[in-house]
């Protein structure tokens, strides 16, 4: 009994050791994608809004000032009850706008001087209500400390086709009659690392095999090319804008079904006066977006962020406990040095993995293993639903046949169940929420 108790300890540091080495290599990718295409006489910019948010909208709003321009935004992320940042717009001028999620390595800040931007949502909105072209678009911002989007890159198009990129420290023009973004700085991505990202090797694969044409159909295709449907969760591009520069009109598709399309003329739509639109109602029923819609998470469910600060808690109180009954070296412990050691490290692992929880909210959307884009140490993160999965039986194991040899105290008994019953709770809403579908 003593040798298969002491080969149990054994695999379980195995376990977590190669758990933690094989984590370190991993990398993650981001979403959200757009082109624009010049031809014809017309441009024509299209906008994949890639995120599990489940608040879409489109709204329009009137001009500010008798020399400004209307326009029409969409989005997904509500700052306020009545107010959404914007993704993607276009104006009246056939400016048009869309924002990417990037990683650029913090600089120095060289923007000192300017101002500042303390409402992101009301900066990207007046650019578009006060400018025309990309070069009233760089002369506002160079106004701006617009190293504060370090997380973000922009593109703004208008309707000649000429483009402005805005990096968080660098902006780049560019007139190139077709061209496609997706989630890097190109100030510091060469090609061959840009089409490591799925949606833009597929966009910019199109546009090369393809005649491209500034047609709606066209355009259609090229989204729908660059489009995301994640196998985990069915969840992926959630609003995808066409904006037509010549016509001012937008046509919108919701939740990567590119079989039903709405489209607003956005002069007739400024008539109505400033309105929002709640995107999932104007568009028939779509049973994976009712399924995001209910899928919990400690992001979008506030007990569940409690349940885990509760599990975090119990399991660091527990660990205190059993390290303490170590040092005091009790001859009616019965659990050995090397197995507490063990149970403890799991359980500390267990904690920062329920803080990585609640702080990347991607977790329950990409891909098993989860691999983040900047951090090492996140990406080993993923492997610890499998890592208690491996644990746990051998760890019950043991110390069920521990407590039989040795009568210990109630107290010890009922910490230890305690903490089994935290683990199997955790092992069930990791099961709940995928974080096991490798295969996916």
């Amino acid at each position: 009994m003593i040798y298969i108790e002491f080969m149990i300890i054994q695999k379980a540091y195995k376990i977590l050791l190669v758990t933690l080495v094989l984590a370190l290599y991993q990398n993650n990718l981001m979403a959200c994608s757009m082109y624009k295409i010049t031809a014809t006489g017309k441009t024509m910019v299209g906008c994949n809004h890639d995120t599990w948010l489940t608040t879409p909208k489109i709204w329009f709003e009137k001009a500010k000032q008798n020399n400004g321009y209307g326009t029409v935004f969409t989005g997904s992320r509500q700052i306020s009850a009545n107010r959404t940042t914007p993704q993607s717009g276009m104006n009246t001028a056939g400016l048009v706008f869309s924002r990417l999620s990037s990683y650029y390595p913090k600089q120095s800040n060289r923007f000192t001087a300017r101002r500042k931007i303390t409402n992101e949502a009301d900066y990207l909105s007046e650019i578009l209500h006060r400018c025309a072209t990309v070069k009233e678009v760089k002369k506002y911002i160079q106004q701006y400390d617009h190293s504060f989007f370090l997380n973000d890159v922009f593109i703004y198009i208008d309707s000649l086709g000429a483009y402005l990129i805005v990096e968080p420290y660098k902006l780049i023009e560019g007139n190139n009659p077709n061209y496609v973004l997706a989630n890097f700085c190109p100030s510091i991505t060469n090609n061959d690392q840009a089409r490591k990202l799925e949606r833009y090797r597929n966009g910019a694969d199109f546009l090369t095999s393809h005649k491209v044409s500034s047609s709606l159909d066209f355009s259609t295709s090229l989204a729908d090319t660059m489009a995301v449907c994640r196998s985990r969760n069915g969840d992926g591009t959630l609003i995808t804008s066409i904006f037509d520069t010549k016509e001012k009109v937008v046509g919108i598709y919701f939740y990567h079904n590119f079989d039903s399309l709405v489209q607003f003329n956005l002069t007739d739509e400024l008539s109505k006066g400033d309105h929002i639109l709640n995107i999932a109602e104007i568009f028939p029923w779509n049973p994976e977006f009712e399924r995001l819609i209910n899928f919990k998470t400690p992001s979008n469910t506030p007990a569940l962020r409690l349940l885990l600060g509760l599990f975090a808690g119990l399991l660091a109180l527990i660990s205190v406990a059993l390290l303490l009954l170590q040092i005091q070296k009790n001859k009616r412990t019965p659990l050995s040095f090397k197995s507490v050691l063990v149970l403890v490290s799991l359980n500390f692992i267990l904690i920062a993995y329920i803080v990585v929880l609640t702080t990347n909210n991607s977790i329950f959307y990409f891909d098993v293993p989860y691999q983040h884009y900047n951090s090492r140490l996140i990406s080993a993160s993923s492997y610890t639903p499998f890592l208690l999965l491996g644990l746990f039986l051998p760890l019950v194991i043991h110390t069920r046949n521990s407590l039989k040899a040795k009568k210990p105290k109630l107290w010890l008994r009922t910490t230890l169940v305690l903490n089994y019953a935290v683990h199997l709770m955790l092992l069930l809403s990791f099961g709940y929420w995928g974080l096991f579908n490798f295969w996916n």
